[in-house]
């Protein structure tokens, strides 16, 4: 079975994470039907947080019975101390454990140190010491972050959007990583939904040994693709370098990654979608985004006061009221 070593924390997992933001969106007894088959089947890494509403209860519930045999990451979006407290107590009760394996700060807009002023990494420090957590991570969407996270010493993870779409920046910090010892968490594997060929996706990551890609499964079918390349791994062979040759051609530069930071928004636009409609619309059945429900969404863009919170928002720099209006005028091509 292939697993991944994540950095200097020692954990062992299956290189085949389960990423527990979309279990939110299913019943409690469909999440629990999947993270038992996940499982079963060999995934041992759950990666949540907080701010996914009760994906943790979920996991608690699904999963405590065989917490001694896997590794449970999640983490938190708090701006001060005891705020930090809250809410790790809060997910050591959802999760029903007394203790994290690898507690993270969620995209924070600044790398969390010690004497900072925050006192936040010196909450880390003393959950550390207690037992409470167990390796200290951090998450982001801005690659300077993540780079000065390494360069620190301080974390012991970093969670960064990885796929075949990265730059070679973003490979470099793969592979500083590597040199630093500290696990690299890949999310946005599938670059939130552009990427459609999912072997493709697997096997470009398996290239990379200290890498650990987490999986955003909401459906069974979703899960036992997954689980089906554990048994039977995609060979990056001349088809499947020609795919992601094609998606790099068609999909790479300056485009809205659905991480979901700008919401919400005012006119109530649902900008992840929107702001990338033109590529997404060429990516899926006609059927799936040219109908009256989506024509309504799209429309309201119409109504954007360009107030600026998605552009202030976006980790990546973007700007957000202009790839709306841009793909605004794509959608309408096509009703």
């Amino acid at each position: 079975m292939n697993t991944v070593v994540l950095g200097r924390t020692g954990i062992q997992a299956n290189k085949n994470g389960f990423g527990a933001l979309p279990i939110q969106r299913i019943s409690r007894d469909e999440a629990d039907y999947l993270l038992k088959k996940a499982y079963d089947c060999g995934v041992n890494f759950f990666d949540t947080a907080r701010f996914y509403t009760d994906s943790e209860e979920k996991i608690g519930f699904a999963l405590s019975g065989v917490r001694d045999r896997i590794f449970i990451a999640t983490k938190s979006m708090a701006a001060k101390p005891d705020e930090l407290w809250k809410e790790l107590k809060t997910s050591l009760e959802n999760l029903k454990t007394d203790y994290i394996d690898v507690y993270q700060f969620h995209n924070p807009k600044f790398c969390p140190k010690p004497g900072d002023g925050t006192g936040l990494y010196e909450v880390m420090l003393e959950a550390k010491e207690k037992g409470m957590i167990r390796h200290i991570g951090i998450t982001n969407h801005r690659l300077k972050i993540a780079v000065e996270a390494v360069e620190s010493g301080l974390y012991e993870t970093v969670q960064f959007p990885f796929s075949y779409l990265s730059t070679e920046e973003e490979r470099d910090l793969v592979r500083l990583c590597a040199e630093k010892n500290v696990g690299f968490i890949a999310m946005k594997a599938l670059s939130g939904g552009l990427i459609t060929n999912s072997a493709a996706a697997f096997a470009y990551l398996a290239q990379f040994d200290n890498v650990l890609p987490i999986w955003g499964i909401q459906r069974e079918k979703e899960l036992d693709e997954f689980l089906s390349f554990m048994q039977n791994p995609p060979v990056l062979d001349e088809k499947l370098k020609a795919v992601i040759e094609k998606d790099r051609a068609e999909l790479m530069g300056e485009f809205c990654r659905g991480c979901g930071y700008c919401l919400p928004c005012p006119a109530e636009i649902e900008i992840p979608t929107a702001a990338r409609m033109s590529l997404m619309i060429r990516r899926a059945p006609v059927s799936v985004y040219i109908n009256e429900e989506w024509i309504a969404k799209m429309k309201k863009i119409d109504n954007c006061i360009r107030c600026n919170h998605c552009k202030e928002h976006c980790p990546y720099g973007l700007d957000t009221p202009e790839l709306l209006r841009k793909n605004w005028l794509d959608y309408q091509q096509f009703i």
